[in-house]
Formats: C-alpha cells, sequence, structure tokens
C-alpha cells in the first residue's frame, strides 16, 4: 500500500473507530437509566439471551459463562437481519476470523481462525464433522455452504482437539439447520442476475419433530480472476431434513441429512478460461441420546461424502471423498458442582481421483474432560488419545477456566494442543505426496476479560492469544509436500456493543494478528495484520422499519506464489447497508447495497471480489 492510500486507510480505521466509539458513548446514558435498564432486563434481554449456550466448549450444552474458552454464538434472528446466503458476511462480524475467496458466490472460500491454515478449522453440520478428503489439506470449502437455512452459528477461536479431534487446531465451526413449527420462505434478487430462494417446513411438539428445508442459487457472476473479461457463474441446490422422536422419557432418537449440488465456473487455466468445477456432498447421521437424572449419553454414525469433478483445458478429472464415523459421548453431575464429559470415536475416511487410486485411513479416539462448572467460577482439564492408522498413538491435553469478578464480569482463559493427521492426498497424491510426513501439532494460549457476551445487552471483551504450531505441511521446492515450516500467531482480539433500547444496537470487533513463519522468517499468506467490523441497527418508529450498516475493514497482507515471490495484498474498507421492512404479521420486504464505495479489492492475488452490488427480497413466516 503506498502513502497516500495508507493514510486513506488510517482516516477511515480512525473515523470508524470514533464512529463506534461515539454512538456507545451516547448510549451510555440511556444504558444507565433505571427504567430502561428494567426494560432492557425484562422481555427483550429474554428474547435475546438465545445464544448463550454452547456445545462447541465441552461437545454438550454449556452456558457460555461457565467455559474459559473463546466462543461466540450467531442466532437466527442476526443471520436473518445480515440479510443473504453468504455465510462469510455472518462470520466476519466475529473476532479473529479472516477470510480468501477466489471469486464471486460460491468460489473457493477459506476460512482462517487467529491465523492458522483454512484447513485447521473443523466445520460440523447439525453434528456432522465435513471435510473434502481429497483436497490437499482436507479443510472445508465453507463458498459452498450458504446461511439461508441456517438456525444458529457457533464459533470457537483456538485449539481444542480434546473434545473434538483432529482438524480442531485453528477452531470449531459449528452450524445448526432450522426446525420449524410451520413454514418460512425466502426468496432474493440482485446484481449479476442473482436468484436465491430457500423453503423450510415442519412441525415441532414436544416428543417429535420433522423438518425439511430446500434451497437454489444462481448467479451470473463476474470473472474469477481479477484479469478476465468473462463472467463466471455459480448454481447450487441443496436439500436438508432432521427428525427427532422421543421412544420414551428421556431416549430420543434423531436423524439429519443434508445434500448440496453446486456448479461453478472456475478460472483455472487462465482469465477467460471455461473452466467448470462441480461438486456433490452429501451427509447424514442417526443417533440416540439418552438423558437422565445427573446423567446424559449419546451415540450415533455419521456419514460423509464429497465429490469434486472438472472440466478445464487440461481435461476432465474427478475426485471422491468419504468418511464414516461411529461415536459415543457422554456426561456425568458429580457432587460439588463437578462434571465428567467423555467419549470415544472411529473414523474410517477413503479417498480417490482420476490420477490416485484408492487410499484409506482409520483414526479411532477416546477423551475425558473433568470440571468444576457454576456461577462463580468453573475450571476443567481433560485428556485425548488419537490412534491413527498409519502414526500411532497421540495424546493432547486442554484445560480451560472462568472466574467471576463481579455481577457480569469475568476472567478466562484457556489452553489447548491441537493434532492433525496429514491427508491422503498429501501422503499419496500423484507427484506431491510423500508417505514420510509427520502430524501436525500445535499449543495454543488466551487469556481474556469479558462482560457480558455478545447477546447481552451490553457486551465488552479484550483477549489475547498466541498458537505455536511445528510440522507444518506445504509444498518444498521440489513440488512435494514436507513438514517444512514452524509458525507462530499471536495477537489480541477487542469486542463491544451495546443494545441502547429497544430500537437501536452497535457493535464492533477489532482483532490484531500476527501471523508469521517462523522457518523462512516472513508474514503467512493472507493474513492482514488488523480487521475491524462495525455494525448499526435502529427500528424507526415509523411503520417499524429497519436500517443496518457493517463496515468491514482489513490491513494489507501478502501472497507467495509457487516459486516463494510475493505479492503485496492492498488493505480495503467495504461498506454495507441493509433495510427490511415488515408489511404484514409473518411477512417481510428487505434490501441492501453492498461494497457501497464500489472498492476494488483482492482477498487472494489476482482474483476479484464483489464490486457495488444492490439486492431485494422477501421472508413469510406461517
Amino acid at each position: 500500500m503506498n502513502g497516500i492510500s495508507f493514510l486513506t486507510g488510517v482516516l477511515r480505521v480512525k473515523y470508524s473507530v470514533f464512529l463506534c466509539s461515539s454512538l456507545v458513548a451516547l448510549a451510555s446514558p440511556a444504558l444507565t437509566s433505571p427504567a430502561l435498564a428494567d426494560e432492557l432486563g425484562g422481555d427483550l434481554a429474554e428474547r435475546e439471551r438465545s445464544g448463550d449456550i454452547t456445545v462447541v466448549a465441552a461437545g454438550r450444552d454449556l452456558p457460555l459463562d461457565q467455559t474459559g474458552q473463546a466462543v461466540s454464538v450467531i442466532g437466527t434472528r442476526e443471520i436473518d437481519a445480515i440479510q443473504g446466503a453468504d455465510l462469510t458476511r455472518v462470520l466476519e462480524r466475529l473476532p479473529g476470523v479472516n477470510f480468501s475467496r477466489n471469486g464471486g458466490l460460491g468460489a473457493q472460500t477459506g476460512l482462517s481462525i487467529r491465523g492458522a491454515n483454512a484447513d485447521q478449522t473443523l466445520v460440523v453440520i447439525d453434528g456432522v464433522r465435513i471435510a473434502d478428503y481429497t483436497s490437499p489439506g482436507g479443510g472445508y470449502d465453507i463458498g459452498n455452504l450458504l446461511s439461508g437455512s441456517l438456525d444458529r452459528v457457533e464459533l470457537l477461536r483456538g485449539s481444542n482437539s480434546v473434545v473434538w479431534g483432529s482438524q480442531a487446531i485453528g477452531g470449531v465451526l459449528a452450524v445448526t439447520t432450522r426446525e420449524v413449527n410451520g413454514a418460512e420462505l425466502a426468496a432474493e434478487y440482485g446484481a449479476w442476475d442473482t436468484v436465491l430462494t430457500n423453503a423450510t417446513a415442519g412441525i415441532a411438539e414436544d416428543r417429535y419433530a420433522a423438518s425439511i428445508t430446500a434451497g437454489y442459487a444462481r448467479t451470473d457472476g463476474f470473472s474469477a480472476q481479477s484479469a478476465g473479461t468473462e463472467d463466471d457463474g455459480y448454481r447450487q441446490w441443496q436439500v436438508a431434513g432432521k427428525g427427532r422422536y422421543a421412544l420414551v422419557d428421556g431416549l430420543n432418537l434423531r436423524a439429519n441429512g443434508r445434500y448440496a449440488d453446486s456448479r461453478l465456473e472456475i478460472d483455472l487455466t487462465g482469465p477467460d478460461a471455461r473452466d467448470i468445477q462441480k461438486t456433490r456432498e452429501g451427509t447424514g447421521r442417526l443417533g440416540l441420546d439418552y438423558a437422565g437424572q445427573g446423567f446424559s449419553l449419546s451415540g450415533g454414525v455419521a456419514l460423509t461424502d464429497v465429490r469434486r469433478s472438472y472440466e478445464t483445458a487440461w481435461g476432465p478429472s474427478s475426485y471422491k471423498g468419504s468418511s464414516r464415523r461411529v461415536e459415543m459421548n457422554g456426561h456425568v453431575a458429580l457432587p460439588m458442582d463437578l462434571a465428567l464429559d467423555f467419549g470415544a470415536d472411529s473414523e474410517w475416511s477413503r479417498a480417490r481421483s482420476t490420477y490416485d487410486d484408492k487410499r484409506k485411513a482409520r483414526l479411532s479416539s477416546g477423551h475425558a474432560l473433568i470440571g468444576r462448572y457454576a456461577d462463580d467460577w468453573s475450571l476443567a482439564a481433560g485428556l485425548r488419545l488419537d490412534d491413527h492408522s498409519r502414526f500411532g498413538t497421540h495424546w493432547t491435553f486442554g484445560a480451560n477456566g472462568s472466574v467471576t469478578l463481579i455481577d457480569n464480569v469475568r476472567l478466562r482463559a484457556s489452553y489447548g494442543e491441537g493434532f492433525k493427521a496429514p491427508t491422503l492426498y498429501q501422503l499419496y497424491g500423484s507427484f506431491v505426496g510423500n508417505a514420510a510426513l509427520k502430524p501436525e501439532r500445535s499449543q495454543s494460549y488466551d487469556a481474556g476479560i469479558e462482560l457480558g457476551d455478545r447477546n447481552a445487552v451490553l457486551h465488552g471483551a479484550v483477549t489475547v492469544f498466541r498458537r505455536d504450531s511445528r510440522n507444518l505441511i506445504d509444498l518444498d521446492s521440489s513440488y512435494t509436500y514436507a513438514n517444512i515450516a514452524r509458525a507462530r500467531a499471536e495477537g489480541v482480539e477487542v469486542e463491544a456493543g451495546a443494545k441502547v433500547s429497544e430500537r437501536f444496537a452497535v457493535q464492533a470487533a477489532y482483532t490484531y494478528t500476527k501471523a508469521r513463519d517462523r522457518t523462512q522468517a516472513r508474514d503467512l499468506a493472507r493474513r492482514p495484520r488488523n480487521l475491524l467490523t462495525f455494525g448499526a441497527d435502529w427500528r424507526t418508529p415509523l411503520h417499524d422499519l429497519s436500517l443496518g450498516a457493517d463496515i468491514r475493514m482489513a490491513s494489507d497482507a501478502v501472497e507467495y506464489d509457487w516459486m516463494g515471490v510475493a505479492t503485496r495484498l492492498d488493505g480495503y474498507a467495504v461498506v454495507t447497508l441493509r433495510a427490511s421492512l415488515p408489511v404484514s404479521e409473518g411477512i417481510e420486504l428487505y434490501g441492501r447495497v453492498e461494497n457501497v464505495a464500489d472498492v476494488h479489492y483482492e482477498t487472494a492475488a489476482r482474483f476479484a471480489t464483489a464490486g457495488r452490488s444492490a439486492y431485494i427480497g422477501a421472508r413469510a413466516r406461517f
């Protein structure tokens, strides 16, 4: 970034921080008003507190204030208010989150948490771990996960391999699809001839529930590569279903499944190439849950299947990966607020491609986590044993704690170790595989002070973090995978939010991340050191019209080509304006303008991002 653009970026950042601070300052007198405090502490607070429970910390329902780990939860109301199908616009509201995308909607999208590699984030959909077992790092492409059918998003930042095992070095993203009693319909149209539709219908009673969701998305798009002139489109249709049935009191049968079929035009062989990628994803789980007095036990079988195929100037190719998983988890309440959480699982994965024979691996694990969970203080620690069919046994340890200082203010800290086995592609891929690879390992630390949580009336948090990684896998100078890197990511996260009244709320998240390749003494690719997101929402007295604004700012980053030559990715600031209007009970019209200033920027070198674009839509609930 040159001097002028750097100065402009600094001024933009200062202006946004000033705006955020001013709004919070204006809110402060109102928040000290006893009448308003009573009002916010009543029905409004109850409606907004749906996000104060997490499952990603201990693998079961746990109040956020009883874990020392950094966890954020976004519920249905906020997902709907953000609008659109792009999940990155939901996640970018959270601290520690960065994305890189190779084009428009549906393009390859990597999620980096606190500077970790994108393939070091575990993605869980309705309790099913999903990964692309034929991709180089085995990570999940969240460009194929649209937000239209989502009910809840949870993000754990930091290593948590004790509960979640391999791939949770950077963190865990867990999403839950909707369970409704009735029907919901949504449709949207906008820039680049983009059409988004989603429908959910179901029934929910105390003893049973069943829901089904179907969605369709298509766009003509724009050129994936910045130097291109032709449009690269995207199309996806998906269907998902879930159900539960109480066999007897306390014993529930649960089932869910999801299938998504996507077609993406990509510029793989050149800026104006007509290359096509087709992806089919299928997941499913069948399980039993038992909950008794002070004891619960759940078990199930989960299946994952991801298939990709390409039609390019280099010829056709296909990749198929799948996993079969058996798992069991339990919880025992002990005296003196103590609890034991435990589990065991086995996963069989396999992969093959046009160029590679079928390969397979097995990973069996067991873990135990014991802790004290209470309002005044909580402390938990645990161990996990992973047994890999190729790499033998590995132990990981984790601990976290939380102490309440005064009402609604607490200190929290956590330590976690990570373990990630090489993928089948890294081990056996044609020309690039290396059967002598070692697993990636990490140690993660964080500590912070927090007021409330992000769904509370008033929220603030400051967290410092550090993660040291070793045996990182990447291509070496001979274009073969090797354990060539040690890395360290450290920084600070700052969050602030206030529901000033029933009609006005503001929030902000800032992250400073210094992510370095310690082997080559350089910054890791695509990791801006500074990220700032600011949002404000106002529901006007006139017809309950809702207005919102979001600002996303990022500083410079760096990218490397396969020869190690660096390319600078300039910083950027992007503004989105939103509006929604209820026209009758259960029916709402909405619209937004993304990238209002038509800023041109890249999150991955040579790949374009969307310019100014407008969308309108409608949503109905019956």
